[in-house]
C-alpha cells in the first residue's frame, strides 16, 4: 500500500493505493488562501502541514489500515508556490502561491534570454525565483527555501531531509535543465544563497524517513503536480500528452530525452521519467474561471451547474469570455492582461455567461497544443473539469483530436504513487504502471473544421482585446 499526498492550491487529497493502483480510501482537506493585496496570494504554511497530516488520517481509516502498512508515501504538490523557513522549522513569511503577481515588474527586468536558454521557462511572476527575491529582502536569519514538497519533505522526515525533486526544481528559474541542477549565474541574477537552497534527487527515490500517524514510512516520490499527472496518465513516449483541468489548466507532453528548446511561448520542463523533459503550456485560470461565476457573480450555485447551463442554449450569443484573472500564461505570457466579457447584449443571460467561460477553458487548452507543435495523435485528460462532458465534447471539437478521460480523475496522487511505488519494488517498470492505466471515456471529435476554425477565430479576437498595452 502506498500514501499519496497530493497537496494542492484549495485543498489537499491523500489517497491510500494499492497494488493496482486502485484507490483504497480518500481524505481531503479544504486549505485556505490569503488576498493580502490586489495580484497577492498567500497561504500559511503550518496551515498545508496541519491539512496533509489530517487529510492521511482520513485516507488510512477510510482504507481501514494502520500508517505501519504502508510501503511508501508519495507527494506531488502545487508547484512554483514558496516557502522560507528557519533551520528549527519556523516559517518565515507566509508562503507565496504560484498565482501571486507581486513581482510582474521584476519580471520585465530580467534577462529574458538567458532565462529561457538556461531553464527553458520565461520571465513571470508565476515561478519562484522572483518570489523568493522578494521574501529575501524582507527575512533574517538562516534562510531555507522550498517549494511545497521541500516543505512538506523536511517537516515530515524531522528536518532531515531538505530535497526537491527534478521537476520542482526545473520550474524556479535558478535551475538549468541539461542536466537539472542548480545554476550559479541564476543564482547569481536572484541573490539566493546556494546554502538556502534543497538538494535535488530523483522523483523516483528513497529520501527519507516521514512519520505519519506515528509510523515511520520510506518517502519514496516527488513531483510536481503536472509531471505527476503526465506520469499517472502513462505518456512514456514523445508525442504522448495530457491535460489536466483544474484551478488553472496544463497540458504536457512528453518530448523524449533529447528534446529542443521548446517552441515561442511553450515551457520545455523536467519530466518525472530521468533524463526526459516534456513541453508545457500553463494556462492560469480555466476551473478558477467558473468559481468566480459562482463566488464573484453568484450567477451559479456550485461549478457542476455549467454543464445544463451550456447545454441549454445553441451558442453563447456572440459572448466570448477571456478569464486572464491572474493574468495570461500560455502562450502569451503576459501577466498584465486583465479579464474580459465581450459580445454582450440585452439578450446575454447567465446561460450564454457559462457557456462561454467552458468554451474558454477548451480555446485556451487548443491554444497550446497548437503552439507545442508536435504531432499529438490523442489527448488524455483528468481533473474536476473532466466530469462535465459537454466541455470534453467541445474540447474534442476544437481540438479536432480524441480526448480520452482517465477511469480515475485523481491521476496527480497516482503519479506520485506510482513513483513512490517504483522505489520500493511495489511495480517493476513502466510496463506495470502503463498496464494499470483504464480509460473512463472517449470523445471523439465531431464539428466540421472550418466552424472549429471560424469560433477560434473570435476567440482570438477577444483574447486580443484583453492583452496589455506592456506585451
Amino acid at each position: 500500500m502506498i500514501l499519496a499526498i497530493d497537496q494542492g492550491t484549495t485543498g489537499t487529497t491523500c489517497l491510500v493505493v494499492d497494488g493496482e493502483l486502485g484507490i483504497a480510501g480518500r481524505g481531503y482537506r479544504e486549505l485556505a488562501q490569503s488576498y493580502p493585496q490586489p495580484g497577492w496570494v498567500e497561504h500559511d504554511p503550518e496551515e498545508i502541514l496541519r491539512t496533509v497530516h489530517d487529510a492521511a488520517g482520513d485516507a488510512l481509516r477510510a482504507a481501514g489500515i494502520a500508517a505501519a502498512d504502508l510501503d511508501a508515501v508519495g507527494i506531488t504538490n502545487q508547484r512554483e508556490t514558496t516557502v522560507v523557513w528557519d533551520r528549527g522549522g519556523r516559517p518565515l513569511h507566509p508562503a507565496i502561491v504560484w498565482q501571486d503577481r507581486r513581482t510582474a515588474a521584476r519580471c520585465r527586468e530580467l534577462p529574458a534570454d538567458l532565462i529561457r536558454e538556461r531553464t527553458g521557462l520565461v520571465p513571470d511572476p508565476y515561478f519562484s525565483a522572483t518570489k523568493l527575491e522578494w521574501l529575501l529582502a524582507r527575512v533574517e536569519g538562516d534562510v531555507l527555501f522550498g517549494t511545497v514538497e521541500s516543505w512538506l519533505a523536511w517537516n515530515l522526515t524531522g528536518g532531515a531531509a531538505h530535497v526537491t525533486d527534478a521537476t520542482n526544481a526545473s520550474r524556479t528559474l535558478l535551475a538549468r535543465l541539461d542536466p537539472v541542477e542548480w545554476d550559479s549565474e541564476l543564482l547569481g541574477v536572484f541573490g539566493v544563497p546556494e546554502a538556502a537552497l534543497p538538494e535535488i534527487v530523483p522523483s523516483s527515490s528513497v529520501v527519507g524517513e516521514a512519520e505519519i500517524a506515528g509510523a515511520r514510512v520510506p518517502l519514496a516520490g516527488m513531483a510536481g503536480d503536472q509531471q505527476a499527472a503526465l506520469f499517472g496518465q502513462a505518456c512514456f513516449r514523445p508525442g504522448e500528452a495530457k491535460a489536466t483541468y483544474g484551478t488553472g489548466s496544463f497540458v504536457l507532453a512528453n518530448q523524449g530525452a533529447d528534446g529542443g528548446p521548446p517552441p515561442h511561448g511553450i515551457l520545455r520542463t523536467a519530466a518525472a521519467q530521468p533524463g526526459v523533459t516534456a513541453l508545457e503550456g500553463a494556462v492560469f485560470v480555466t476551473g478558477a474561471a467558473v468559481q468566480w461565476l459562482r463566488d464573484g457573480l453568484g450567477i451559479i450555485a456550485e461549478a457542476a451547474e455549467t454543464e445544463a447551463l451550456a447545454r441549454s442554449v445553441e451558442s453563447t450569443g456572440g459572448v466570448h469570455f477571456v478569464p486572464a484573472l491572474t493574468g495570461l500564461g500560455s502562450p502569451h505570457w503576459d501577466a498584465d492582461a486583465r479579464g474580459l466579457i465581450s459580445g454582450l447584449t440585452r439578450g446575454t443571460g447567465r446561460a450564454e455567461i457559462a457557456r462561454a467561460a467552458l468554451e474558454a477553458i477548451a480555446f485556451q487548452t487548443a491554444d497550446v497544443v497548437a503552439a507545442m507543435g508536435l504531432p499529438v495523435p490523442v489527448l488524455r485528460a483528468d481533473g474536476g473539469a473532466t466530469r462535465n462532458a459537454w466541455l470534453m465534447q467541445f474540447q474534442a471539437d476544437i481540438l479536432g483530436m480524441p480526448v480520452e478521460v482517465a477511469g480515475d480523475s485523481e491521476m496527480t496522487a497516482l503519479g506520485a504513487a506510482a513513483l513512490a511505488g517504483l522505489a520500493v519494488g511495489v511495480w517493476s517498470g513502466l510496463d506495470e504502471v502503463a498496464a494499470a492505466w483504464h480509460l473512463g471515456a472517449r470523445y471523439e471529435p465531431g464539428m466540421d473544421r472550418a466552424e472549429a476554425a471560424e469560433r477560434l477565430a473570435g476567440w482570438h479576437a477577444a483574447v486580443e482585446r484583453a492583452r496589455s498595452s506592456l506585451r
